[in-house]
Parts: C-alpha cells; sequence; structure tokens
C-alpha cells in the first residue's frame, strides 16, 4: 500500500487553532498544524492523555461535554478556528445525546470563535442507489447519520460564527487497515456495492487546503473520487494483509457514490489516489 504523503507549505505562524477531540483523526492533524509552527491547542477527556499531547507541542486542555456535565476551560475556545473531531459513538444512547453535546460546545464558543470545522460524516446521505454531492439533500437511514445532520443544522443555524462542515467518507489508514474489515467472513451482501473510502492524509491535507484559501462556510463532501465494489476492493485490500479473503455475495442492492463539486471548484484539491487499484497494488 502507497506511503502516507502530507502537505508542507508553512501558511501563518499567527494563527491559533483549537482540535476538540484528538483522536485518530484529531491528533495527527494537530501534529501536523504544530509542525507548520501554529498555535495549536488540544482536547482530551482523561489526565491520562495531558502528556501526550504535550510532548508533541500541543498545548493541552481537558475538554469534556456530557448530556448531564460538562467540563472545560474557556481559554480552550478562545481561538481563530476551532475544528470538532468528536463523532458520536456508536451506542443508541451516545447518538441521542449528540446534539445536546453540540448544543453546548456552541455555547462555549459564542462570542469567541470566528469560524468552525465540523466533521461529519457522508453517513448523512443514505444509500438511494444514486450519486451524491454536496447539493444533494441528506436523508439519513442510520441513527449516526441522524445524529451528525442535527448536529450539522445546529451549527449552520447559528450566527455568532461560520461553520464548515467536511463530510468524511469511510476512513482509513493506521490502524484502520481495510484488509482487516471483512477478513474471513463470508456471504457478506452486496458484494458489488460501490466503496467510498478517503485515507488520512487526504483528510489531513483537505483541512490545511481549506485553512490556506480561507475557504470557510462551505460543505465539502471527502472521498476519494473511485469507487470499485466492495467485493474487489477488500478482496485486494485482505490478500495483501495476508489474511483469510472475505467471501462476498455478487449482488448489487442499496448503495449511493458519494461526489463533490466543491472540492475541486473552490479548494482545487487533487487527492493522492486517483485509482484504488494502484494504491493496492
Amino acid at each position: 500500500m502507497a506511503p502516507f504523503l502530507f502537505y508542507t507549505k508553512m501558511i501563518n505562524v499567527n494563527t491559533t487553532i483549537s482540535i476538540l477531540g484528538c483522536g485518530w483523526y484529531g491528533l495527527p492533524l494537530a501534529k501536523k498544524l504544530v509542525e507548520l509552527r501554529y498555535n495549536v491547542k488540544g482536547s482530551t477527556t482523561t489526565s491520562e492523555k495531558v502528556f501526550k499531547l504535550k510532548e508533541s507541542g500541543i498545548i493541552p486542555y481537558i475538554v469534556d461535554f456530557q448530556e448531564e456535565s460538562e467540563h472545560f476551560d474557556s481559554d480552550f475556545f478562545d481561538t481563530d478556528l476551532l475544528i470538532i473531531c468528536i463523532p458520536p459513538k456508536r451506542s443508541t444512547a451516545e447518538q441521542g445525546s449528540f446534539t445536546k453535546k453540540i448544543t453546548k460546545i456552541i455555547s462555549a464558543s459564542e462570542q469567541k470563535v470566528k469560524n468552525i470545522i465540523f466533521i461529519s460524516s457522508t453517513s448523512v446521505y443514505g444509500d438511494y442507489n444514486t450519486h451524491m454531492n454536496e447539493f444533494s439533500t441528506p436523508i439519513p437511514d442510520s441513527p449516526s447519520g441522524k445524529a451528525m445532520l442535527a448536529a450539522e443544522t445546529i451549527l449552520k443555524d447559528n450566527n455568532y460564527f461560520k461553520t464548515t462542515i467536511i463530510r468524511f467518507a469511510g476512513l482509513i489508514g493506521p490502524d484502520r487497515d481495510p484488509g482487516r474489515f471483512f477478513a474471513g467472513k463470508t456471504n457478506i451482501p452486496n458484494g458489488l456495492a460501490p466503496i467510498n473510502l478517503i485515507i488520512l492524509d487526504d483528510c489531513i491535507n483537505l483541512i490545511l487546503k481549506i485553512i490556506e484559501l480561507k475557504a470557510f462556510g462551505y460543505i465539502y463532501n471527502a472521498c476519494i473520487p473511485d469507487h470499485p465494489s466492495k467485493q474487489s476492493f477488500y478482496t485486494k485490500a485482505s490478500e495483501n494483509s495476508g489474511l483469510a479473503i472475505p467471501d462476498f455475495i455478487n449482488e448489487l442492492n442499496q448503495w449511493k457514490i458519494i461526489d463533490s463539486q466543491n472540492v475541486p471548484e473552490l479548494l482545487n484539491y487533487q487527492y493522492s489516489i486517483s485509482k484504488w487499484s494502484d494504491w493496492l497494488a
């Protein structure tokens, strides 16, 4: 599989960026912004991770918003740009309370933050057998998609700041080897459905491009513009990882293809991958 490549242009050393949620995506993004000499504030919900952030040059804060409680330092929200990277957990209870958490974050951000980037998901689009771009009406068909769309709406409706929404497709990269997703499984339905995926380096580079161009206030669908079938992609991915080959049912049921108008037109961004077959090779 191809190595990860990163955007290397230094943009603005006088900008402070706060990243709410330094997890699988937020932490490497924060590290890259530090490398580019931004002032970076990063949040964690546990004291154990504070040192890990600090040793990476990130100013650490413990920030924890729950349905019935909250813990934060208002200085975390004294920033030029807030990036929210806290997707709802898979539990139904978490998905149901996600909008309450976002509402609390908004209350802490008002009067302080001018721009917010919200990391959303292409799960806001249901599988309705069609192509979807940023101008398509999202009709989610999963609890997580419904929670994400509700959070997007709350943020966009607030006039204290400008909201940018990035809807990531399925995420792959370090610790998310696609070869493991279906390895060894049998009778997997919908084998001919197209995939919608993106790798970590493109996730990071897209945000850097938005910051560079100050292209705030838009929705961006972030997905590699190549959509082979689940069957072909995951079979090869498992083979590459030396894992048991999955067995898919050769059928096409519900599907979607994630397209974008705003990424090429507003950002002039070229993804690091044009063909998944080349990446897998």
